[in-house]
């Protein structure tokens, strides 16, 4: 399959699949779900979907995503469907649902099918390493997705977007709108089972501590980060530390139960004007909902990322500040290439390499765009990426 056939298919798919994606957004789902019932569901009861197929030889590239529970994936799993099935590839596309039990057990069920890649985002990096494993024993060629699988040799490619170019971007938005020194910085960050929050957090800490040193910040909600302040580079344990005490585990109500603590023991002084360093949307809208509800707190800068078109809508209506768009589509895109690539026995395209604790993982990165209020029309609508019906008081 060439790459004028995935730029034709391309063309073709993108558009009808992300209205299906984007149909499924729900503001009030922002984060991997961990619930004892998505702990306890196996392969068999996941909900999935498969292409249709004339070829009774099985599926040819599996796909494993972390929730159904989050609009994200919901869009990556139609760009999925879409992309692979107008290539004429048979796919089928399972979730995890918090469980890295029922991960694994979705990746043996892939294998049982005779995929021939596996495109696996994981629910936890550590964990994942002994279903790709097994994936590799069987001879599937392995691709993770958004999220690097760690500690492992079992990866053999790696499509992901710029992760510490997102955390500065979240960082330098909150240099740039500050209002004056001595300001309140609040510290939320993703899950430490997912070695991109490390990532985004080092990113915005490579901005943020200089001017917590200089006075610009004072961090209100983290000793730990506090007394990381001019120490130097942090090793993965003193970011572990941090992330121990600013964790939102990528949950909506984990955010909104950590956000309130943090206000019920705030002092008058780390109120008034304040920062927020909220690692995505989801999480970003509970904490800026808590944020809001508290009349002490004057007014407030809060970053997010994703462009879920719940915190879109959230940004036109000042309630958050930014959010980094990361075009699923192009993700997407690239890891079917890379499928593609694999399959019809053609050399895989890659930019760049990550270390995973074992190798040095090829990987292909994708390009982030900063959306505030004033570029939601070109970044967001202009590209197609949603359709200006989908808000109200858009400009």
């Amino acid at each position: 399959m060439k790459k004028r056939l995935l730029s034709l298919f391309l063309t073709m798919g993108l558009t009808a699949s992300l209205l299906a994606g984007c149909g499924s957004n729900d503001a009030g789902n922002a984060g991997d779900s961990n619930t004892d019932a998505a702990k306890e569901e196996t392969a068999e009861n996941a909900d999935s979907s498969e292409a249709e197929s004339s070829d009774e030889g099985g599926i040819q590239v599996g796909i494993v995503l972390p929730t159904k529970d989050e609009p994200r994936w919901l869009q990556d799993q139609a760009q999925f469907e879409a992309i692979l099935g107008d290539a004429g590839f048979t796919n089928q596309v399972l979730f995890s649902q918090g469980s890295s039990a029922t991960e694994k057990t979705n990746v043996e069920t892939l294998i049982s099918k005779g995929i021939k890649v596996l495109i696996i985002c994981p629910q936890d990096a550590t964990a994942a390493a002994a279903a790709v494993e097994e994936a590799k024993a069987a001879g599937v060629t392995v691709i993770s997705y958004d999220r690097l699988i760690t500690d492992t040799e079992a990866v053999d490619y790696y499509t992901t977007f710029d992760s510490f170019s997102v955390g500065v971007a979240q960082g330098q938005y909150l240099i740039d709108n500050a209002k004056g020194t001595g300001v309140p910085l609040y510290i939320y960050t993703g899950a430490a089972t997912d070695n991109n929050a490390f990532i985004f957090f080092e990113g915005a800490w490579s901005v943020l501590e200089p001017k917590v040193k200089d006075g610009t910040f004072v961090i209100a909600n983290s000793e730990k980060a506090a007394g990381f302040v001019g120490a130097g580079e942090l090793s993965r344990d003193d970011e572990g530390e941090i992330l121990g005490q600013t964790t939102t585990n990528w949950d909506f109500d984990t955010a909104k139960k950590l956000a309130e603590a943090n206000l019920t023991a705030a002092s008058a002084e780390q109120k008034g004007d304040v920062a927020i360093l909220a690692p995505n949307d989801g999480t970003a809208r509970a904490i800026a909902d808590t944020f809001a509800a508290d009349a002490d707190i004057k007014s407030y800068i809060i970053t997010g990322q994703d462009s879920e078109q719940a915190s879109v809508q959230y940004v036109i209506d000042g309630k958050q500040s930014m959010t980094v768009f990361k075009d699923t589509r192009t993700l997407a895109a690239d890891s079917v290439a890379m499928a593609l690539a694999v399959l019809n026995g053609e050399e895989v395209e890659t930019t760049t390499t990550y270390n995973n604790g074992k190798i040095d993982v090829p990987a292909k990165q994708t390009d982030i765009v900063v959306v505030t209020k004033d570029n939601v029309q070109s970044a967001l609508i202009d590209s197609e990426y949603y359709s200006a019906s989908d808000f109200t008081g858009l400009e």
